[in-house]
């Protein structure tokens, strides 16, 4: 479980959202919601720990982040809305570099996941926006983890794609993963909690 309690955070001094507090608990996905500039990206960039709050504090499975931030590490992934990709490299060479990082061995499953088989061994660089995009989200596949953390996941992907991941989020949920997500488009998951900060920033102001 994750729990976020009492959260201000402040860019370049202003006041971006205060006072935030929710959970998420195994089997659920958080969407997070709201305008440019709202905090989503903040949000789940201080939930990674790429970020500190100005104050409050987070907790997984009970115990405080600060408190043992690397045992924290080994238990999300994130993929941010930028490429996470060595662009000399293959999706395959990035992905044995990140799953040697985290030390794991789900290469193979990953590719086939994302479809990436008939792009594996070309360098990023010659990509598409699509494929780059299916390339960092078989991170996701490749190095498994409990908590996805995840900006923008579906942007540039086309419907088809779309509804793989989407597919793969369910999965990921229904073995008792947890997900944050933000993005603009309704994946249309039926069963995901919704964290509207627009909504947010008018309750707190």
């Amino acid at each position: 479980m994750l729990t976020v309690e009492n959260l201000d955070c402040v860019r370049q001094e202003k006041l971006i959202f205060s006072d935030l507090s929710f959970q998420l608990q195994a089997g659920e996905v958080l969407w997070v919601k709201g305008r440019n500039g709202a905090g989503k990206s903040s949000l789940l960039r201080i939930v990674a720990q790429f970020l500190k709050p100005a104050t409050g504090r987070l907790l997984w499975q009970g115990n405080e982040i600060s408190e043992d931030p690397d045992a924290f590490l080994k238990s999300f992934e994130y993929i941010g809305h930028q490429d996470a990709l060595k662009s000399a490299l293959s999706p395959r060479e990035n992905l044995q570099f990140w799953m040697r990082y985290r030390g794991t061995d789900g290469l193979t499953t990953a590719l086939a996941a994302l479809e990436l088989n008939e792009i594996a061994d070309y360098p990023t660089r010659n990509l598409s926006a699509g494929q780059k995009k299916r390339s960092n989200l078989a991170r996701l596949i490749a190095c498994p983890a409990p908590l996805w953390i995840l900006d923008e996941p579906i942007s540039s992907l086309d419907t088809h794609h779309i509804d793989l991941f989407r597919n793969l989020l369910k999965t990921h949920i229904e073995n008792g993963g947890l997900a944050m997500l933000a993005t603009h488009q309704d994946l249309q998951l039926g069963n995901e909690r919704v964290l509207d900060l627009d909504s947010f920033e008018r309750r707190s102001s």
